[in-house]
């Protein structure tokens, strides 16, 4: 008895369907390594060394995150250390004016405009916001951290207090004249420098903190990258301004103005050298935060040589497999039509 094997249109059109599905995945695939040059599916390719290469993708992202980091926390640092440049240029005009002021006749009126100004100008400095946080705000970037100097504000509210307390009358009254260089010194010394240091700074003026930010610069590397509002350098110049714009200078006895002025010019005197030493410092870690960008990028470019040369594919070999590929798939889309056209009605 004889046997016969049958090949049928079906088994020969589902075979050529599967075969074209694959080759489309793998024609997906081939396509892909051609164009990015790197395997289609590292983990599958690369099987047990694949942790090597997560663990230097890893290392390559951190050392991305950190160059990001810097470019924001550089942004910062420019404008602080812009801030403090400008304030200590404002307050070297103002130590001129001071001692222009010591000896001339009606001082008190010439240096109330530039002292008011020169204190509105300081809040509005160091009330400098970047990316929404407020640069000298310490930790609490969210509050800005130096309050208006104005009727009805903590700070006004309490210089007043002060004065009345030690002088028995207000600013604005005639009765200043009568206040004697030794009296002024005394509440200088005392009550009025208090106000300028803790607790009644942080209580009247600031809501700044003395812990100031703190950044990772680099994979070993942790910065100081903001300046608190609450340095001394800013609250020396905050003083002077408010004795020359709010101590009823105008009407002080000459004697007892050249106190005033005395005072103030050692403040400012001492404020601008140590703004100078505070713009230092933040040049520093400007200049640390430059160094530690360089340094990830050469890391990174490192890095990347080692990924490269783990998911490397051959372009040419893999365009050579998408041409192949292409043709296969081809081939059998045209057989697959020719078999759809075979019919038994043809051959009865």
């Amino acid at each position: 008895m004889m046997s016969a094997n049958y090949i049928s249109t079906l088994m020969l059109s589902s075979s050529l369907r599967s075969s074209i599905t694959n080759n489309q995945a793998l024609l997906s695939k081939a396509s892909t390594e051609a164009t990015t040059g790197r395997f289609a599916d590292v983990g599958l390719e690369l099987g047990a060394t694949t942790g090597s290469d997560l663990t230097l993708r890893a290392d390559w992202s951190f050392a991305d995150q950190l160059v990001d980091t810097n470019g924001l926390v550089s942004g910062r640092l420019d404008i602080t250390q812009s801030r403090i440049t400008q304030l200590g240029t404002t307050a070297t005009d103002f130590l001129k004016d001071l001692i222009a002021a010591r000896s001339t006749d009606g001082g008190g009126r010439i240096i109330l405009p530039p002292a008011s100004s020169n204190l509105q100008d300081l809040i509005g400095a160091l009330n400098v916001s970047y990316n929404g946080s407020y640069l000298f705000s310490g930790i609490n970037t969210q509050n800005t951290p130096v309050t208006a100097y104005a009727a009805g504000s903590a700070s006004k509210n309490q210089v007043d207090a002060d004065f009345l307390a030690a002088f028995g009358f207000s600013q604005s009254s005639p009765s200043v004249s009568s206040i004697t260089p030794a009296q002024m010194q005394s509440f200088l010394n005392t009550s009025f420098d208090a106000e300028f240091a803790s607790p009644a700074w942080n209580t009247n003026w600031s809501s700044a903190t003395d812990q100031v930010m703190q950044s990772r610069i680099s994979t070993t590397e942790i910065a100081d990258t903001s300046v608190s509002a609450n340095q001394t350098g800013f609250r020396k110049l905050a003083e002077a301004y408010t004795m020359m714009a709010d101590l009823g200078n105008t009407n002080l006895d000459q004697a007892t103005f050249q106190v005033v002025v005395d005072k103030a010019i050692g403040l400012v005197g001492n404020a601008i050298t140590d703004l100078a030493t505070l713009g230092g410092n933040v040049g520093t870690v400007q200049q640390r935060m430059t160094n530690a960008t360089d340094k990830l990028k050469a890391q990174q470019d490192i890095l990347n040589n080692q990924i490269v040369g783990i998911e490397k594919v051959d372009p040419a070999e893999a365009s050579v497999r998408v041409n192949v590929l292409q043709t296969q798939i081809q081939t059998a889309l045209s057989l697959t039509s020719q078999l759809q056209k075979i019919s038994l009605i043809n051959y009865l």
